[in-house]
């Protein structure tokens, strides 16, 4: 009799550990994304680190990919950071699936999904059209430019609690230049992508009609027939439809295209028209999941793609930790296409691990066999294909177009005869002017020194592009500058003109500078820290101009350009002189170069007969040097004596960004 009570508590410990086991297993029994929804099979996963682990079954990641339970329903997590590893050659991480097989829009294909979004980062750049967003479905092409004719859009501004969804469609660029590709985007609830902030922390007002972070919406994508059918659902909010033809283009003339891209895309150059039949011909295939559309890239690289937002150089628990991550839920998603789809094995081979593949300048820009380079470490190299040093010269893409990089310190290891760093070509062929040759270049500068002395004309200011003597004096017909006060938006581009000294003694050489945009290299500071006025009509950092030099028996053409600015031509003959006496010297030099004892006249026949050569790069004309020595050339910036990466990180460098050159034999001007 003892012994019974025991027993049956004994028992009864038994029951219930059961039935605590029971409701415990049934809870996490789902512990895998594929139990929860069961079509992985029909993808490959790209994470938020880059890799493509092939199709997810029973597999899951707890940074990127995994399971959740809320309110009784099960829920599989796509999530990633603002900067992890990317894949091909966009800007942004993402945890997305991709499909295996690929299909024509001629053809049936469809994909639904219910999903809500649980976060978008916190940080960014409000007048960047892409920031606080996340992409959560896709169609791709695989084929062609890789264009995309449908991305799904969830967008929220810190500190309001709706965001909006909307949806983009991105033109299939005419042509075999791609960058000019642009979307246009179409509310669904909320705004649309193209509603940004007038600066950096401030926002539009809150969507009446937006949603929430964790409020449910579904999605539906049908294609048959080349037209695309959209629905779009959630509780309490009005169902939208859409419909888009895919096979034929509505922006295959420049009249077509739409006011919101005027306003967004093309202040940034990207301003293509369609392939008449748009995706005709092309496999196409759908992505979902979580396409982070926040970065840290600098919006003056790409003002509509490039967010700015918090990164901690890449470490993602850091980002996690304080909001800098795009996180989706789905609890449910499914696909038909035609038996006639086909393997998309192509599209990942061209794109797996292609953000880490090195792509050399010579790819970018194949004139590089022509040219050799002196770095700012004051290293030479003399053949440049496939050749690239990640501190100096190297290539980017900017999420529209693949750029060479050209990136010198303030102070590091000079060439003769010069005070400044130079990471710059220097063409191997030399010719006479009267001989002649040609340069082009579209760049845009990506960054000037941030310090040094307002009153020297050099200061804050890089050379992109030179005509150099190689005999005689070694003086430059033609120098390249561009300028950007600090605290200014917009700088001044102008060239000047050294003219070749008479006589044996040099130090009497002076410069004569035009004005392109904005200001010429006279203009300077009342005291080290005192700007002059920002330029009206000038360039910022990070936008394009482009210029020619087209020397041609003796006379040199200069043609300069830039959308939204005045082309801007000039004609200087170089074997003749307009500068041989004393009465020939013009105001500007009196002002500038006079004071310093720089005051020479210039040989009657200028350069005739002396063989030159072209430079391109970043020449930057930022020194450490005392201004008292020179206040022309000697800019008094902080050098942190010498140490590169130091300047680097604190703005004392500049950077120069080519996506076009060549070089070759002059021509007749048209």
């Amino acid at each position: 009799m003892n012994f019974k009570k025991p027993k049956s508590i004994f028992i009864y410990c038994l029951l219930i550990g059961a039935v605590v086991c029971f409701n415990s297993c049934a809870e996490n029994k789902k512990q895998k994304p594929n139990d929860v929804i069961p079509f992985f099979q029909h993808w490959n996963l790209i994470l938020g680190d880059g890799s493509n682990i092939g199709q997810a079954i029973d597999y899951s990641n707890k940074d990127f990919f995994y399971t959740k339970h809320d309110e009784n329903e099960d829920w599989v997590v796509f999530k990633t950071p603002n900067a992890g590893n990317t894949h091909g050659t966009s800007n942004n991480t993402r945890t997305e699936l991709a499909q295996l097989k690929k299909w024509s829009p001629m053809t049936n294909a469809s994909m639904d999904a219910t999903l809500k979004v649980m976060n978008v980062a916190t940080t960014g750049d409000a007048r960047v059209a892409s920031t606080y967003s996340v992409v959560v479905g896709q169609i791709h092409s695989a084929d062609g430019h890789e264009n995309e004719p449908l991305k799904i859009f969830y967008k929220k501004f810190p500190g309001h609690t709706k965001g909006s969804v909307f949806w983009n469609y991105e033109i299939n660029t005419a042509g075999d230049d791609n960058s000019g590709r642009w979307d246009y985007s179409y509310p669904i609830w909320g705004y649309n992508f193209s509603v940004v902030g007038n600066d950096k922390n401030n926002y539009p007002p809150e969507p009446e009609d937006g949603i929430a972070l964790g409020e449910e919406f579904s999605y539906k994508v049908e294609v048959d027939k080349g037209i695309m059918t959209l629905t779009f659902t959630s509780e309490d909010h009005e169902t939208k439809t859409f419909t888009k033809n895919l096979i034929s283009s509505e922006y295959a003339e420049r009249s077509n295209m739409p006011e919101q891209v005027e306003n967004l895309f093309v202040p940034i150059g990207q301003d293509g028209i369609e392939r008449e039949k748009a995706y005709t011909g092309e496999g196409l295939f759908f992505k979902l999941g979580s396409y982070n559309q926040t970065n840290g890239k600098d919006p003056k690289v790409n003002k509509v793609w490039c967010s700015g937002a918090e990164t901690h150089g890449g470490d993602i628990q850091k980002q996690y930790a304080d909001g800098n991550y795009a996180e989706v839920w789905f609890k449910s998603a499914d696909i038909t296409i035609s038996e006639d789809a086909i393997s998309n094995e192509g599209y990942f081979k061209a794109n797996d691990g292609l953000s880490t593949k090195t792509v050399y300048p010579s790819e970018v820009i194949p004139f590089m066999d022509k040219f050799k380079i002196l770095m700012g470490d004051g290293t030479n190299v003399d053949n440049l294909v496939e050749f690239e040093d990640k501190d100096f010269f190297y290539t980017v893409i900017d999420g529209t177009r693949r750029w060479v990089v050209y990136k010198t310190p303030n102070s590091g290891v000079t060439s003769k005869n010069s005070s400044n760093t130079r990471t710059e070509l220097h063409e191997k062929r030399e010719w006479t002017p009267e001989e002649g040759g040609k340069l082009t270049g579209t760049c845009k500068v990506m960054q000037v020194s941030v310090s040094g002395d307002a009153r020297v004309a050099a200061s804050y200011s890089v050379v992109v592009g030179q005509i150099h003597s190689g005999e005689g004096h070694e003086n430059e017909p033609f120098k390249l500058f561009y300028k950007k006060f600090p605290g200014h938006t917009k700088g001044s581009v102008f060239w000047n003109y050294e003219i070749n000294t008479d006589g044996e003694d040099n130090s009497g050489r002076w410069d004569y500078s035009s004005a392109v945009w904005g200001h010429d290299m006279s203009v300077v500071g009342a005291s080290k820290s005192d700007f002059p006025a920002e330029p009206e009509d000038g360039i910022e950092l990070g936008e394009e101009f482009s210029y020619e030099v087209n020397v041609y028996k003796g006379i040199m053409y200069l043609t300069f350009k830039s959308d939204g600015h005045e082309t801007k031509t000039f004609t200087k003959n170089l074997i003749e002189s307009e500068y041989a006496n004393k009465s020939d010297i013009p105001d500007q030099t009196k002002k500038l170069f006079v004071p310093i004892g720089q005051d020479g006249t210039e040989r009657a026949i200028a350069y005739s007969g002396e063989l030159g050569y072209f430079k391109q790069g970043a020449y930057n004309q930022t020194n450490g040097k005392d201004p008292e020595k020179n206040m022309v050339w000697c800019a008094g910036a902080e050098t942190y004596g010498g140490d590169i990466a130091k300047q680097y990180k604190n703005g004392c460098y500049t950077e120069v960004w080519f996506r076009e050159a060549t070089v070759g034999s002059g021509i007749p001007q048209k």
